[in-house]
């Protein structure tokens, strides 16, 4: 086994039991993608303090729930088109708060240089979101470019035990520009290549 196999099985096994608890008491996992937007709120609120090693610890607490409502999801034979509307609603939301929280402590310091960054990391990071919406409305697939919501969240908790925060909205800022683009730029191609095919 390699070691990043290890490490994986290790972190598996508490979660497996919160999945299996879950599953046992008949969470519903719509309500389980519900607490974990709770818990980021709790993380942004934190953030907004400028406690952010406390607001590190509620991120990893609330992503717990993030990665358990699917998984709880299949095993109670409750996956629905509605559930995953619901947990993309949810992550925005969840995403939306951390960066809220970050702008209040922001305009609370008087740091306006970082109020503008923050809100454009915050613009592109849904903007990264509805792109590939929007795309996969009409093309195919539309996955590509550098920003993700999982990389948004690792960044953040870096971030916050780092006390870097600043530093990791200007890479969650820059990422972010590159892949919007990046989805436009494969949007326009793929329509530009059917019409060619069609023609």
């Amino acid at each position: 086994m390699t070691f990043t196999g290890l490490v994986g099985r290790v972190f598996m096994l508490p979660l497996r039991l919160i999945i299996n608890t879950c599953v046992r008491l008949r969470i519903h996992p719509n309500t389980l993608t519900f607490i974990g937007v709770l818990i980021n709120i709790a993380a942004a609120w934190a953030l907004a303090l400028g406690k952010f090693v406390t607001a590190g610890l509620i991120m990893v607490v609330a992503n717990i729930f993030d990665f358990i409502d699917g998984k709880v999801a299949v095993e109670l034979g409750e996956v629905s088109q509605f559930g995953g509307f619901w947990d993309s609603v949810i992550d925005r939301f969840s995403d939306l708060s951390l960066f809220i929280g970050l702008i209040y402590l922001y305009s609370q310091l008087g740091r306006t240089d970082y109020v503008m960054i923050t809100a454009l990391a915050m613009m592109f990071a849904i903007m990264t979101s509805y792109t590939r919406a929007r795309a996969e409305s009409i093309i195919k697939k539309c996955k590509v470019g550098f920003m993700e919501r999982p990389e948004r969240i690792v960044l953040f908790m870096i971030g916050a035990f780092t006390n870097r925060m600043a530093a990791v909205m200007w890479v969650i800022l820059v990422l972010s520009v590159f892949t919007v683009a990046d989805r436009i730029i494969l949007t326009y191609r793929e329509l530009r290549d059917a019409r060619q095919v069609a023609a």
